[in-house]
């Protein structure tokens, strides 16, 4: 099975992104990051009946459509999504790789709520454009900072780890059977 994972922070050195590496290790099978930081701004003109999308944008939605199951992890901005990945969403919503595809969100937050307002605007939009969310494999990581070692950028907090391990045997055992 194939997973595509999306950051949702364009930072080199963000907890998000140690997060998804982490995440990533649970994983029995190939996996991708997607690179939503060469997207175009989303404009319906540039992607018309008669258009050929960008070029980061084919890949992107060909990524989407080569994998069995897709990862989103990402911060909260000002209790909302980012815009990277929220422009990211947008180049997907009308051209279908996200229909019935198994999806995991998973928010993390230096703040004790665990980026909540980002997880529950994320699987909206994704619920939106018919992706098959897994509320089982959906989390919120509060207080992530401590989580996590700055020299090796992945998570070392045992309980996380463990919960990141159950999250994504649930996104596994969803995708399992849509995979031939």
């Amino acid at each position: 099975m194939r997973l595509l994972a999306l950051s949702g922070s364009l930072r080199a050195r963000s907890s998000n992104g140690a997060v998804l590496r982490s995440a990533l290790t649970f994983w029995d099978g190939p996996a991708a990051t997607a690179d939503i930081g060469a997207l175009p701004h989303f404009n319906p003109d540039l992607d018309g009946e008669d258009a050929t999308p960008p070029a980061p944008v084919a890949a992107l939605r060909t990524a989407v459509a080569s994998a069995d199951a897709l990862l989103v992890v990402s911060p909260e901005y000002a209790h909302g999504v980012p815009g990277a990945l929220k422009n990211a969403l947008d180049w997907l919503v009308s051209s279908g790789e996200c229909v019935s595809k198994p999806v995991a969100v998973i928010t993390a937050s230096p703040s004790p709520t665990g980026g909540d307002h980002a997880n529950a605007q994320l699987r909206e939009v994704l619920r939106m454009m018919t992706g098959e969310v897994v509320s089982a494999a959906c989390r919120e990581i509060p207080a992530i900072s401590p989580k996590i070692d700055p020299t090796t950028e992945r998570v070392t907090d045992e309980a996380t780890l463990a919960d990141l391990g159950v999250a994504l045997s649930h996104l596994a055992a969803a995708a399992a059977p849509l995979t031939p």
